[in-house]
């Protein structure tokens, strides 16, 4: 009986002209936070970045896979490959990651249209995204907050959990829209709104325990989430707004800032917000 011969797999000729990294970036978590198996952990604290392919732009056009998250993952897992688990990567890294990956695939300068507020002209600037990417360098995440005698060990949350946070703002705007609804009796007002606002402060209670990984008492500390999901169903007001404040700050805190701005046809000054939503972040060539 002869020995079967395994056919050789071919070297593909185009493979020298496949996306090479464009730039390299430190994560603001510098890899804490992410689950084992979740990050291929740089000994440098360096990670490549690749430039979008057509696929990837593709996923951004794509308003169900938007609104799910979905598309920011495949291009995260695309583009910075290191990231194996973008679901479970901290939200501290994802804008830091997000304008990485438009650096390497469109360049430092975004073009940003605006109105002026005062002559309603229309004002196009060029805002340097490298600049604002070199301010997280150094960036050192707090995790912990003293509370008289508790310690407190909060983690940012998660890419799963900021889009369990967006389902959040939908609900509250449910809420708003039944108040709204002129076409609804009283009576159906007020059931749908419990309904709803029942929902949302346990959506909201449930995001922040989960974003505690450890509690310290003089007579122990703690891991286990049912006891935390516990302890934050009891405890005081004044710590869960302690908490929720923190939580809010940090992300306040890596945000792209407003940027101050001159228009170009009346001289008025004023606040040009920055934002990050992917359907037109990703949309322009600048």
């Amino acid at each position: 009986m002869s020995d079967q011969v395994i056919p050789q797999k071919k070297n593909n000729p185009l493979s020298g002209f496949y996306r090479q990294p464009k730039i390299y970036i430190k994560l603001p978590s510098s890899g804490r936070f992410y689950p084992d198996g979740s990050l291929d952990m740089s000994s440098t604290g360096d990670y490549p970045v690749f430039a979008m392919t057509a696929k990837d732009e593709l996923m951004f056009k794509t308003p169900d896979a938007l609104l799910s998250g979905q598309s920011t993952v495949e291009v995260i897992k695309s583009c910075i490959p290191a990231i194996l688990d973008p679901w479970k990567m901290p939200s501290i890294d994802l804008d830091v990651c997000l304008i990485a990956i438009r650096i390497a695939t469109y360049g430092d300068s975004m073009e940003v249209t605006s109105e002026c507020p005062n002559c309603k002209s229309e004002n196009e600037y060029d805002i340097n995204l490298s600049s604002w990417l070199e301010k997280f360098v150094n960036f050192e995440y707090q995790e912990l907050i003293n509370h008289e005698e508790l310690k407190l060990y909060v983690r940012p949350y998660n890419y799963q959990e900021v889009t369990k946070n967006t389902i959040k703002t939908f609900e509250q705007q449910r809420i708003f829209s039944i108040v709204n609804d002129e076409n609804i009796s009283d009576e159906e007002k007020i059931d749908k709104f419990s309904k709803s606002f029942v929902k949302l402060t346990e959506l909201t209670v449930d995001i922040v325990a989960g974003c505690i990984s450890r509690i310290e008492t003089p007579t122990g500390s703690t891991d286990d989430h049912d006891f935390i999901m516990e302890f934050i169903n009891n405890c005081p007001k004044d710590i869960f707004d302690k908490i929720s404040q923190h939580i809010t700050e940090i992300k306040e805190t890596i945000e792209l800032k407003p940027q101050d701005v001159v228009c170009t046809h009346c001289s008025t000054e004023y606040i040009l917000p920055i934002t990050m939503d992917q359907s037109n972040f990703f949309a322009v060539r600048s």
